[in-house]
């Protein structure tokens, strides 16, 4: 699996943005994308959710080369992991997004759907506050 080096401001925007979802679950709200925007964002002709988060929002931020972005409903928790540049994820560097974003929670606890250029992993609520409260 690949190595990230989070700089401090790319660990500070993690925490808050998990501190942000832990709060949304704790007090039972959902968990929205952002409103599209399209003085800022273009929808893929090819791929779907590739520009989903670029618009600035509580639940996503960026590490390295990669931009994350969540999203949930009722007990599960949606993320979505794309390169900034558009290209082609791999399914070693997404891995290494997530557990950026989620030290210390068992891949097993997640359902992993792999794409070309945007994964997604999905976690349950309560799997999340175990972990990471």
């Amino acid at each position: 699996m690949q190595l990230l080096n989070p700089s401090q401001q790319e660990q500070n925007r993690r925490d808050e943005v998990i501190a942000t979802i832990l709060e949304c679950i704790k007090s039972n709200q959902t968990i929205y994308l952002p409103d599209f925007d399209p003085s800022i964002s273009r929808p893929s002709d090819q791929y779907a959710l590739t520009s989903v988060g670029i618009e600035p929002n509580p639940y996503g931020g960026t590490i390295g080369e990669y931009r994350y972005q969540f999203e949930g409903e009722e007990d599960l928790l949606h993320l979505i992991i794309v390169r900034l540049d558009g290209e082609v994820v791999e399914p070693s560097e997404s891995q290494a997004v997530v557990s950026f974003l989620y030290p210390g929670v068992p891949t097993a606890m997640m359902w992993y759907k792999a794409g070309t250029v945007s994964h997604h992993f999905y976690l349950g609520h309560d799997v999340l506050l175990e972990y990471l409260s």
